[in-house]
């Protein structure tokens, strides 16, 4: 179970960050006030979190999910896939280095986005991405193997990442939507599938019994309620316009 998370604080950069949605422009107040919502559903949830400072440097860097993955065993420097992200892996390894001895990392020409990799149970899948190269994925899968773990891969060609669209909240479920739904992957787990016009809703986290999901998607969160699970609902929508999803905004172990 987490006890523990990371995330950073949003820049007056963030404007500027890398964008395929077409949602507009972010209001950086309102983007502050939902991310200050966020870790306070964390910290709801048990947890305890470690608030980084903006990095005006880096307009992605509230995303810390994507430039390392966070393990029982060590923490996994990625080497995101955006030339534009490339240097988020330095500013948040000595993070990491408080609270890891074992820090892994993926090298060139290898690439990685933590947006990429559904951890579930002893096995990885890993999406092969635009952010996320076959050479990376492979040498994801061969640290990880080191600690008793399996990996799948999975291609990834309408989503931003793999957890864009697909997330793995617990007990064999994973919220799937769009070309994840058949995805063969992800056979053996009980799929919740998500309708197309709440695809954003497919991103959301598990903490101990609570699911942290974004506002608004009337649909998942039935189906949520369903499995008996404790919902809390954070509105997000100066996350999505920058194809931000609320696992991207933290990093949970």
């Amino acid at each position: 179970m987490f006890s523990k998370a990371i995330v950073r604080k949003v820049g007056d950069s963030y404007v500027d960050g890398l964008n395929d949605a077409s949602l507009g422009t972010p209001d950086i107040e309102l983007a502050r006030a939902q991310h200050k919502q966020y870790v306070e559903a964390l910290e709801t949830c048990g947890l305890e979190v470690t608030v980084l400072e903006e990095d005006e440097r880096y307009p992605d860097a509230i995303y810390v999910e994507d430039p390392a993955v966070v393990t029982a065993e060590c923490a996994i420097l990625t080497n995101p896939g955006a030339p534009s992200r490339t240097g988020e892996k330095d500013i948040i390894e000595p993070i990491l280095k408080r609270f890891y001895d074992n820090i892994e990392s993926i090298s060139d020409p290898g690439h990685m986005d933590g947006g990429d990799v559904i951890h579930g149970e002893n096995h990885y899948y890993i999406g092969l991405s635009d952010r996320t190269n076959r050479e990376g994925a492979e040498q994801f899968r061969d640290i990880v193997k080191k600690y008793g773990c399996t990996t799948s891969f999975i291609p990834v060609h309408d989503f931003l990442h793999l957890k864009t669209g697909a997330t793995y909240i617990g007990d064999d479920h994973v919220l799937v939507a769009g070309e994840f739904v058949d995805e063969p992957a992800f056979s053996s787990l009980k799929k919740i599938v998500v309708p197309d016009n709440e695809a954003y809703a497919a991103n959301c986290l598990r903490i101990k019994n609570t699911i942290i999901m974004p506002k608004g998607f009337t649909e998942t969160y039935k189906q949520i309620k369903a499995l008996g699970l404790q919902t809390i609902e954070v509105e997000a929508s100066e996350f999505q316009k920058k194809d931000g999803s609320l696992t991207c905004l933290s990093l949970r172990f």
